[in-house]
């Protein structure tokens, strides 16, 4: 199993931006220096708690500074930026990336977005889709371009000029371009079917319960069936919010008291989400009423924390209950203490996954 991390983030809304992006920037250079082999990172543009805007500006802030791991957008929320606006800034940017870069795209959750981009009353997923396409279009056409569709109308007919460049645009470093991945949040997810079938892959996000996230194995290996592939699974990522600690007593605290970043995490997504009508994410019985779901429930579903024992036990009993996956995403918070989060990566890298693999290994040879 590979380590990696996806981070949204969400920061308290007291704390100041410029230190919050740095915070977020250095978190993303220690896990490199600790061997993480990608990371994932969230954008939103109106939500004071989640603070990158945009995914792609905050890669190539790191790509100059890094030198292995492979980063990418979690995610590119299609519907609301214009996608020749997309395919070219990617281009550049995988460029840039020489090969690091994963490409992640979604319709995009956040409501308030939505309505500040003029989609809130639209069909998002048709948007999506329509989106990815013309992206996909571009990269494989040649100018000059003509793209019509429903949302969004391409062309460059007008104003091409061949011999000076003008009305092309450029294609990614990578061929044909850069790896695809979709975050999966609902269960029995029918977009990570049609995701596999187009050949890219899923990423199960960290606020679901694991009977939930179980789910998103059968739909990827029937999208591999529709697509003609063999459904590997290496290929699944899965993000799990996780603490780890020198002693218990400081793993319980920062994980899982009021106050700490954990908790604030899950009271200010839980609360979100719940609001948006999606408190199923959080219910194993589906008839349970929405005031069921609580901070507290939430936590103790979701957040394995500990020592690096406890951790490594409880991810082999995850991994038992959902299936194998290839990548394990360490899921990014807030440093309230900053010398316990930057202690968690280092036991997470040098503790917890050495015994998770060495488990694997074992349980394989008998």
């Amino acid at each position: 199993m590979k380590l990696g991390f996806f981070t949204m983030p969400i920061h308290p809304l007291h704390r100041p931006l410029a230190e919050t992006l740095r915070e977020d920037r250095e978190f993303c250079l220690i896990a490199e220096k600790l061997g993480f082999c990608e990371g994932y990172f969230g954008e939103h543009v109106t939500d004071g708690a989640e603070t990158i805007t945009s995914s792609l500006i905050f890669i190539a802030w790191l790509l100059e500074e890094t030198r292995t791991i492979k980063l990418g957008s979690g995610t590119i929320n299609l519907p609301n930026q214009h996608p020749a606006r997309v395919a070219g800034e990617v281009a550049m940017l995988d460029h840039m990336a020489k090969g690091r870069y994963i490409m992640g795209i979604s319709p995009g959750g956040l409501l308030s977005d939505a309505e500040l981009f003029g989609n809130l009353d639209k069909n998002r997923t048709e948007m999506f889709v329509e989106a990815i396409d013309h992206i996909l279009g571009i990269w494989s056409g040649e100018a000059p371009y003509k793209r019509v569709g429903q949302h969004w109308t391409i062309t460059t007919e007008r104003t091409y000029l061949p011999a000076l460049g003008q009305g092309v645009m450029h294609k990614p470093y990578q061929t044909p371009h850069p790896p695809i991945v979709v975050t999966a949040v609902a269960p029995f997810s029918k977009g990570v079917t049609e995701a596999a079938a187009r050949g890219w892959e899923p990423i199960s996000a960290n606020f679901l319960l694991p009977c939930w996230v179980k789910t998103h194995w059968p739909k990827y290996v029937e999208g591999c069936e529709k697509g003609g592939r063999p459904a590997d699974p290496a290929n699944w990522r899965v993000a799990k919010s996780i603490f780890v600690a020198d002693d218990l007593a400081t793993a319980k605290r920062y994980a899982t008291e009021p106050g700490s970043p954990y908790y604030a995490y899950y009271n200010s997504l839980a609360t979100k989400l719940v609001g948006n009508g999606r408190a199923n994410l959080f219910k194993r019985d589906q008839s349970a009423p929405d005031s069921s779901v609580t901070v507290d429930s939430v936590l103790a579903d979701l957040v394995i924390w500990g020592t690096p024992d406890k951790v490594a036990d409880e991810l082999a009993a995850f991994e038992e209950e959902i299936g194998e996956f290839g990548t394990l995403l360490y899921a990014g918070h807030d440093w309230a203490d900053k010398g316990l989060a930057i202690r968690s990566l280092e036991l997470m890298a040098e503790k917890v996954m050495p015994a998770v693999n060495a488990g694997r290994r074992s349980a394989a040879a008998e």
